[in-house]
């Protein structure tokens, strides 16, 4: 061997030898950090002279009944029936509201009237009933670093509200990550944002669940708004998780200001922020989603849908706040794009049948799932809120 080629024998020798150190040293975030407060959160309730609290229930004739919570803990929640102090016979919160007298109740002089006890897993949820609403992206500035985004954006959210107790599937293969969010829906279908200020608002806390591989496999990462994705990985019978309470405050702006979110899995904290933090308040929100109802842009299922059906926001739809910083998914690591591209050159590169992004998404999450970071059967995701309850929901196979 003469001796161009024992350099050439070093110089790939030494090459191996680099990318074997940068692999083995790669990093494995196995979910992305978060601030905290030093303060822990402390579960409670809005105090009467700023927010009336809710919460439903089916009574023992099987009729829908609406209660303002009075007090409750991790098992039962107490209240007085609405129908008790003058409310119609009805499913309708809002109505429900309308037509009670809450004067005892704001003076509490409430002594005298029955109190109802509900389990907490008796709860319905604090959501509305329809099947499609409107979520939100990257609109706490924190995590529109962690996701690269530069702007807020909207999607169709597809699938039903499920109580403050409950589960969420962990299917083979999905790489599956949490989210907690501020929902609020409204007492009437909003054609216009000026409808906005009218409406009476209900505040609820709520759960945003993902599967990760439709975003990989779908969005574009440097257009987040390009309709993709988004509406794929976060719709399902069981992705959307809602708060055991419909919080109606006096003064909306002060109330979400003040609201505190966390998540936590296993125990293990994962998300902490206040209403305060949102780039767009939900006020701007919907002026946002009422710049976007046109067209059918969003891919869902195959097919392009509008952002709403009727371009309105109908009693049945939640508009969903967006989450903080803290969630599961990190973008590929250094080991993660050197087992890409071995696996790709090692298919023939340019000559393979998949292009190198194919080869990469797989690649990545093949190493997700082998790590075990995302979302496991058996793990509890916690959501709380100061004044807004929490969401308790076990991940099942």
């Amino acid at each position: 061997m003469n001796v161009f080629g024992k350099w050439s024998v070093a110089l790939v020798a030494l090459s191996s030898a680099g990318i074997f150190a940068a692999w083995v040293t790669s990093p494995d975030p196995r979910y992305n950090p978060a601030s905290f407060e030093e303060e822990p959160l402390e579960l409670g309730l809005a105090p009467l002279d700023q927010a009336i609290t809710l919460a439903r229930f089916a009574g023992d004739d099987g009729r829908v009944r609406t209660m303002v919570v009075t007090s409750w803990d991790d098992e039962t929640a107490k209240g007085i029936d609405l129908e008790q102090i003058g409310a119609p016979v009805t499913d309708d919160p809002f109505e429900a509201l309308g037509g009670a007298d809450l004067s005892v109740v704001r003076a509490g002089q409430f002594e005298g009237l029955p109190i109802s006890t509900v389990a907490m897993t008796n709860l319905l949820p604090s959501g509305p009933g329809g099947e499609q609403h409107i979520g939100t992206g990257t609109n706490f500035p924190e995590h529109a670093e962690e996701a690269n985004s530069t702007s807020v954006f909207q999607f169709p959210k597809f699938g039903p509200a499920t109580p403050a107790r409950t589960t969420v599937r962990a299917n083979p293969g999905i790489l599956l990550d949490y989210e907690v969010e501020l929902c609020v829906r409204f007492d009437r279908e909003l054609t216009s944002p000026a409808d906005f200020d009218q409406a009476a608002k209900g505040f609820f806390l709520c759960g945003d669940f993902t599967n990760r591989n439709a975003l990989i496999e779908l969005a574009d990462p440097d257009n987040l708004d390009s309709g993709h994705g988004f509406s794929d990985a976060k719709s399902g019978p069981d992705f959307f998780p809602t708060g055991p309470f419909l919080v109606i405050p006096k003064d909306w702006k002060a109330f979400i200001s003040n609201v505190r979110m966390t998540t936590s899995v296993n125990g293990s904290p994962r998300q902490d922020a206040r209403g305060s933090e949102m780039t767009l308040d939900f006020g701007s929100l919907v002026e946002n989603s009422f710049g976007d109802m046109k067209e059918p842009r969003f891919l869902f299922r195959d097919g392009y849908v509008k952002l709403m059906a009727e371009a309105s926001i109908p009693t049945s739809a939640t508009l969903m706040s967006g989450t903080s910083e803290g969630t599961i998914f990190t973008p590929p690591t250094r080991g993660d794009v050197i087992e890409a591209i071995i696996a790709y050159l090692g298919q023939g590169g340019p000559l393979a049948d998949e292009d190198f992004m194919d080869v990469a998404r797989r690649t990545f999450i093949a190493n997700e799932l082998a790590g075990k970071h995302f979302l496991q059967p058996g793990d509890v995701v916690r959501h709380g809120s100061n004044h807004l309850g929490d969401i308790v929901v076990g991940v099942a196979e």
